[in-house]
């Protein structure tokens, strides 16, 4: 069974640290474009239950619908090279309802250099209905103890919060 701990302070954001693979990348060693979704969402599948202490498929279980993207934003500042690490951060930035928005970064093994930025979102859909259905309860507590509060969520303003990571990450991530 699947709940928040009220008394407990949760991560706002996971960090992964991962090697470019060879197979994953482009004849001029750079990672292919659509690798980045695997590694961004790989590394998310990899730490939620480590920091959170549940299974996506546990949620999808107990509560009979899952998330599902509707759309991404991403934008591709600097390449990721074969055989280089890099760290990936993710974060939920917004939700409501029935919606969620995660944040991806790919930056170098010293997050000194934004690579990559994603915005993806996803609506809550029942899996008897295949049609959006609101959150329950306890997911909204998990959606709330989880939130990374730092980011004015707005769809259109994508390309300013590129930037303003961007600068975030110079001054010393």
């Amino acid at each position: 069974m699947f709940f928040i701990d009220p008394t407990k302070e949760y991560a706002k954001q996971t960090e992964s640290r991962v090697v470019v693979r060879f197979q994953d990348c482009d004849p001029l060693n750079h990672l292919n474009n659509a690798k980045y979704f695997d590694y961004f969402f790989n590394a998310r599948e990899d730490q939620v239950p480590k920091l959170y202490g549940v299974e996506l498929k546990d949620l999808i279980k107990q509560f009979d619908a899952v998330w599902v993207v509707y759309n991404h934003h991403i934008a591709y500042l600097r390449s990721a090279m074969v055989g280089e690490w890099v760290k990936i951060v993710t974060r939920l930035i917004w939700y409501n309802e029935d919606t969620v928005v995660l944040e991806y970064l790919m930056m170098d093994d010293e997050k000194s250099h934004l690579k990559t930025l994603m915005w993806t979102t996803m609506k809550y859909v029942g899996l008897k209905t295949g049609k959006t259905v609101a959150h329950s309860e306890p997911i909204l507590e998990y959606l709330e103890a989880t939130k990374y509060g730092d980011v004015d969520y707005h769809a259109h303003e994508f390309d300013n919060r590129v930037k303003k990571v961007k600068e975030q990450v110079k001054l010393g991530f």
